[in-house]
């Protein structure tokens, strides 16, 4: 008997402890469901709030419009004036009210961003592209070589590094006598604080009206190219002189392989044999051919 009787407390206290549980975890079921639930009421208010914030902008910006003799009366549209009932075949009339920007014009910094190029001149007859390095000039690292132009620096990981500049003989002439007829562009697949400097003190005169570096080259299987469409200009008056033909491969009707300059060969005359090509070159019609001439030896009547 006395252990019948014991069973009882037993199973009055499991089921208390069972409901307090089941209480515990419902109520931390609910807790969590209201907390989503305010979340996702926030989440909504946010959005029909910037939904707002963005057509009153649109409709800021945007040209106005209205209908020209459009008139509503109880809600029902009535068009042109209410005398005249031809009106309202011709259906609603468009007025467009012009909107003036203040918007700034474009620098010449931004349309070199895009590679674009600004109008040729008038007195240009085309735009001849070069290349930097081993093409006008030859850089070297580590200690001094026995003989150099100008040295650059450029801070690397927080460590100055000196480049020894060695100029291609006659590359001043040869700047000096295109720039007559042609407009100057250097096109480098080298970086902007190591380039931008050697050009200043190569071309102190400003014979190079442009300039573009390895940010505006595209990458094609992991080689840098650069590609003369996005200039803007006509193919048909466009050659790029690179000492490395893959990097015109988008265009290598355009392109003129030149020997590479590495600053030993002091009798080098690859330059000032370009330019005679340069100044006669503009006979043809289209550039491509004269390149296509160029190389292929049928000189003559051209040098």
């Amino acid at each position: 008997m006395t252990s019948d009787k014991s069973k009882k407390p037993i199973k009055r206290l499991q089921l208390h402890h069972s409901f307090q549980t089941r209480r515990c975890f419902s109520g931390k079921k609910i807790n969590s469901i209201t907390v989503v639930a305010s979340i996702n009421k926030s989440i909504i208010r946010c959005g029909h709030r910037l939904t707002r914030i963005l057509t009153k902008f649109a409709r800021r910006v945007t040209p106005s419009c209205r209908f020209k003799g459009f008139k509503v009366f109880d809600e029902k549209p009535h068009f042109g004036d209410d005398d005249n009932d031809d009106d309202v075949s011709l259906g609603p009339k468009l007025e467009y009210k012009t909107c003036t920007f203040n918007f700034l014009p474009r620098s010449p910094v931004l349309l070199l961003q895009n590679n674009v190029l600004p109008p040729l001149g008038p007195d240009k007859k085309g735009t001849i592209v070069l290349d930097l390095d081993e093409t006008l000039v030859h850089s070297s690292l580590g200690p001094p070589p026995p003989r150099y132009d100008f040295t650059v620096s450029r801070v690397v990981d927080g460590v100055t590094v000196y480049f020894y500049v060695f100029k291609r003989p006659g590359v001043e002439e040869f700047l000096e006598i295109i720039s007559n007829k042609y407009e100057i562009v250097v096109f480098t697949a080298g970086h902007k604080a190591y380039a931008s400097k050697v050009l200043d003190i190569l071309d102190p005169s400003g014979y190079i009206s442009h300039r573009f570096y390895r940010d505006s080259c595209k990458q094609v299987r992991g080689k840098f190219v650069k590609d003369l469409s996005g200039f803007g200009r006509d193919l048909r008056k466009v050659v790029i002189v690179d000492d490395n033909p893959k990097s015109y491969s988008l265009q290598p009707e355009n392109g003129i392989p030149i020997k590479p300059f590495y600053g030993e060969a002091l009798w080098d005359r690859e330059l000032m044999k370009l330019a005679g090509f340069f100044m006669r070159c503009d006979l043809f019609p289209d550039i491509r051919d004269a390149v296509n001439f160029y190389l292929g030896g049928a000189t003559k009547g051209i040098i």
